[in-house]
């Protein structure tokens, strides 16, 4: 299906700096991996054909991208894709061969290791799919162990776990130990930690892959809590489709190390780059995910546009009844403008992933 023309129009937006700007970000392992990313011939093979020709290999090849405040900016791909390597260049646990990393303004990558120990400290945190938890401490001082390093006094940093541990809801389970904890709720306890340092961004690296569907789910579901709560700028790595539609605001996907589409979750479905994206969202209930903007047309002179009106970011599946219940056209209107007009079969068409 063909992007809408309702996209293409120009709008009025508010300009806001990035919280993150990646530029030209390249990671290759190997020797001498700095003439890959500065050689024309070298940078434009593929991973396989670098291999050969110089024995490196290249996990993260030329990604740009910006990530806004408040966004839960999902970054997916396939095992191999680059995708956890790509997260761990953005706080430089792995260091990256060649780019820029801006965060807030201030470019990581100049940062000395006094400055990006603070920044860690204090500016962003990381959960991952394994919780790293202290199996000698209790919950409580699991969660305040960042502040410990940090330096806070004993008595502020444990009524922050606390307030934290709250909002995560593990109350009553303060003074347990990991090993007394289930899988899903030593997740809590770890994203918890993460957010008792009250950090600007938060990085997940697939931290509910090694968890049960249902705990998954749940967990899922705390982030998008916790994102309505806290309003934290969100980094979230999956190899999970399903899980970056639930929760992504944008999503990037990736392939041997190259950005091969970034967008909204419905730009993804109703659009895709390729065919390797096509295939990717090919099992995607279209009616889930797409909204009116992306299926309706323009009105047509023998059309009655007197029948109800609906807004353009209505999903599909949630305007199948209002539409399927009314004898004329619904008409697509945002701010008192008529957009285009959906129907009977436009909403059918929708459903059965036509």
């Amino acid at each position: 299906m063909a992007a809408p023309t309702e996209l293409t129009e120009p709008t009025t937006t508010v300009q806001t700096d990035p919280v993150i700007a990646v530029r030209g970000l390249w990671k290759v392992f190997g020797a001498r991996p700095e003439r890959v990313p500065a050689s024309p011939e070298l940078s434009t093979l593929s991973r396989r054909e670098l291999m050969d020709a110089t024995g490196c290999v290249a996990a993260v090849c030329g990604i740009d991208f910006e990530v806004a405040p408040g966004e839960v900016f999902v970054v997916m791909g396939l095992s191999g894709s680059g995708k956890s390597t790509l997260v761990r260049c953005l706080t430089r646990l792995v260091e990256p061969t060649a780019g820029e990393v801006v965060f807030e303004g201030e470019d990581i990558l100049a940062a000395d290791r006094k400055r990006l120990l603070a920044l860690r400290r204090a500016k962003f945190s990381m959960v991952f799919q394994h919780f790293g938890l202290l199996p000698h401490r209790r919950v409580i001082e699991n969660v305040a162990y960042g502040l410990e390093v940090r330096g806070t006094r004993k008595v502020e940093r444990l009524a922050r776990a606390q307030e934290v541990i709250d909002l995560v809801g593990l109350d009553g389970y303060e003074r347990s130990y990991p090993d007394q904890l289930s899988g899903g709720m030593q997740q809590r306890v770890g994203l918890a930690r993460a957010l008792a340092g009250d950090p600007d961004v938060l990085f997940f690296d697939e931290p509910f892959s090694a968890l049960d569907p249902l705990i998954r789910r749940d967990m899922q579901n705390e982030v998008i809590r916790l994102h309505r709560e806290v309003g934290k700028t969100m980094v979230f790595i999956t190899h999970d489709l399903s899980e970056a539609l639930k929760l992504g605001d944008r999503i990037l996907i990736m392939r041997d190390g190259k950005l091969v589409q970034c967008g909204t979750g419905e730009e993804l479905v109703g659009a895709p780059a390729d065919d390797y994206v096509a295939d990717f969202v090919h099992d995607v209930p279209r009616a889930d995910v797409l909204t009116l903007k992306w299926i309706m047309r323009p009105a047509l002179p023998d059309d009655v546009l007197d029948g109800p009106e609906l807004p353009p970011d209505v999903v599909v599946r949630e305007a199948v009844r209002a539409v399927l219940a009314a004898d004329r056209p619904v008409k697509v209107v945002r701010d008192g403008e008529l957009l285009g007009v959906v129907g009977h079969e436009e909403i059918l068409a929708a459903v059965a992933g036509d």
